[in-house]
């Protein structure tokens, strides 16, 4: 029970930390499985390429892309529309794959749907509306500010999630709150402005 616990809150917090970015915490976690004292067996599983040498070259490469692809103006608020389900896929897979396949199937895919998909896609949400206001109000100037906070972002939380996980959990469940309230907030303001124009 305490194992499954660790391993729901270290899929939150990498989830979280896929809301930012998706490809950096899923290589983290490759490199960790792969070489570190993470206790993941995953030989035998249908998530037993992760912690193969090609799986983190590949993912390395992506980390780089995607980095250095939101620091192009434009092409961040494109990277944007692909992101959403892609973050949503990152943050559901990671979070099975550490529940572990001894879970019951419907119990471990439930839980990664709902908490690590639901929190990707939450923060994810939350990004594009941040982008894109920074994109109407600067012209895409501050956009490579937004790139950096998130840059550190997800990185904080991956590292968390990898060595605290109980901490990032907690953390991501406030980031949570706050991208959900952020994202009624703009979808307040819009009914309003639309109201106003009528």
């Amino acid at each position: 029970m305490y194992e499954a616990l660790v391993a729901l809150c270290m899929g939150v917090g990498l989830s979280a930390a896929a809301g930012f970015r998706i490809f950096l915490p899923p290589f983290l976690l490759s490199l960790v499985i792969k070489f570190g004292n993470l206790n993941l067996n995953l030989e035998g599983t249908s998530f037993e390429f992760f912690e193969s040498e090609i799986t983190i070259f590949l993912l390395g490469a992506a980390v780089i892309a995607e980095t250095l692809g939101y620091y192009i103006p434009w092409v961040d608020n494109l990277l944007d529309s692909i992101a959403t389900p892609a973050a949503i896929i990152a943050g559901t897979g990671m979070t099975a794959m550490l529940l572990g396949e001894e879970m019951s199937p419907v119990l471990q895919w439930s839980l990664a749907i709902i908490a690590g998909g639901g929190v990707s896609a939450s923060i994810q949400g939350a990004t594009v509306v941040t982008r894109g206001a920074s994109t109407v109000v600067t012209g895409g100037v501050g956009n490579p500010i937004v790139s950096t906070i998130e840059n550190i972002a997800a990185l904080f939380f991956a590292l968390f999630a990898l060595i605290l996980p109980f901490l990032a959990a907690f953390g991501a469940v406030l980031l949570l709150a706050f991208a959900i309230k952020k994202m009624i907030d703009k979808g307040m303001s819009t009914g309003k402005n639309s109201l106003q124009s009528e």
